[in-house]
């Protein structure tokens, strides 16, 4: 009898879900010249990705389904949880010791107020383990493990998923109410930063099932493609198919998120999402996860970036031509804030004027940006808008005063 068949019996009399067997041929198998998934990153060829295998059983407890995604910190995967009799996530982390930082962000996580409204709207984690790998060298790897609940897509996803390549209004109001709350709860709760707000960082949750059964089905009769590098194996991901509705927005991946009570100064968010101060190089905290909502929100929105900052000198982003497209939007900034911006006499004189190293965009401004909507509702919705954007950080609203913004409660 194999190890898997006894292990299946032993769960079974243990109150456990039985194991399943998954197919070991009739996948495709990827050529080996064809890099793909993780094995583009520098992190798998110095081989620090843990080698995941659908149908593992890891910590006796949580049996792989079939693999979600990838990044360049981690792999993540369905799962089905054998005592819990319930599929999970796992997000299983390389060997690079950034993933401690992330760990102990989900233990904060957990520690704040569970009857705050916010508190559904952050993914948490609901287990956590560390399983080891004998890497090179023949020493014992540690990578770490975050057990959460599985949520379908983006709101990437959901963008490319429409012909016009971006959200209806009625869905970006009730996903914002839902960050608003996230970001309260983040910032009051728990006194966090999240600082890599986008698209891609705010799931939908998943109120059918079924989907998850479906996934497992689509598993057991068509394997996905694979292929082997090094003993290493590397899968191709497969996605979720669209529920009927859907439920709660949540925030997700906090492998960025600082403390706020600390006040910093460091390179933080996305480039083209960087607020006035990360550039300028002033303290920063809180504020920032606001401005980086609003410019957010154009790309969901309007379906483009509200700030680029391509610069044709040096072909590619610059912080100057950003800035100036900032001041475009905004008009230019006050001379208090520029005190403060240790990068600010690159960019203005002392005075607050522009020192022209770039021309300033013409006829650039939220009025003209603006291609959606009229009228009052027009109105309100630049007004919301303006509640984020500001250049003083102490300027901008808080998540929870923006939750009250008249856009958001206006009924179109």
């Amino acid at each position: 009898m194999t190890s898997l068949l006894k292990w299946a019996k032993k769960a079974i009399k243990s109150g456990q879900s039985p194991v399943l067997r998954f197919p070991t041929s009739g996948f495709e198998v990827i050529k080996p010249s064809n890099i793909f998934e993780e094995e583009r990153f520098e992190e798998f060829k110095k081989g620090r990705y843990y080698p995941v295998e659908i149908g593992d059983v890891l910590v006796s407890k949580y049996q792989v389904v079939g693999k979600l995604g990838f990044g360049t910190t981690s792999t993540v995967w369905l799962a089905r949880d054998l005592e819990g009799h319930r599929y999970v996530t796992l997000k299983v982390y390389t060997v690079d010791g950034t993933s401690h930082r992330e760990v102990q962000t989900y233990k904060l996580l957990n520690q704040g107020d569970r009857w705050h409204p916010g508190y559904a709207h952050v993914r948490t984690a609901l287990d956590g383990f560390t399983i080891l790998h004998q890497g090179s060298g023949y020493q014992d790897n540690e990578h770490h493990c975050v057990v959460q609940k599985p949520m379908w897509g983006s709101f990437r996803h959901l963008m490319y998923r429409s012909p016009e390549h971006r959200l209806s209004e009625d869905l970006l109001k009730s996903g914002l109410r839902h960050i608003f709350f996230a970001l309260d709860y983040l910032h009051n709760e728990c006194q966090l930063v999240h600082t890599d707000i986008k698209g891609d960082n705010i799931l939908q949750e998943l109120e059918e099932m079924s989907i998850l059964d479906n996934f497992t089905d689509s598993e057991m009769e068509h394997p996905s493609a694979r292929k082997l590098v090094d003993n290493m194996p590397v899968y191709a991901s497969r996605g979720f198919e669209l529920p009927p509705r859907f439920s709660r927005a949540v925030l997700s991946d906090f492998g960025s998120a600082v403390r706020g009570d600390e006040k910093r100064s460091h390179d933080a968010q996305p480039t083209i999402y960087r607020s006035p101060e990360v550039m300028l190089e002033t303290e920063w905290s809180y504020p920032i996860d606001i401005w980086n909502v609003g410019t957010m929100v154009w790309d969901l929105f309007e379906g483009k970036h509200m700030f680029i900052g391509m610069d044709p000198d040096v072909k590619g982003y610059s912080t100057r031509m950003h800035l100036a497209e900032v001041i475009g939007v905004l008009g230019p900034p006050p001379l208090d804030f520029l005190k403060r911006g240790e990068r600010s006499c690159e960019f203005f004189t002392e005075y607050g004027h522009w020192r022209n190293q770039v021309d300033l965009p013409d006829g650039m401004s939220l009025e003209n940006s603006e291609e959606r909507l009229n009228g009052r509702n027009k109105d309100i919705f630049l007004d919301f808008m303006r509640g984020m954007l500001q250049w003083r950080p102490e300027d901008r609203k808080t998540a929870k005063q923006l939750l009250q913004d008249p856009w958001l409660e206006h009924r179109t």
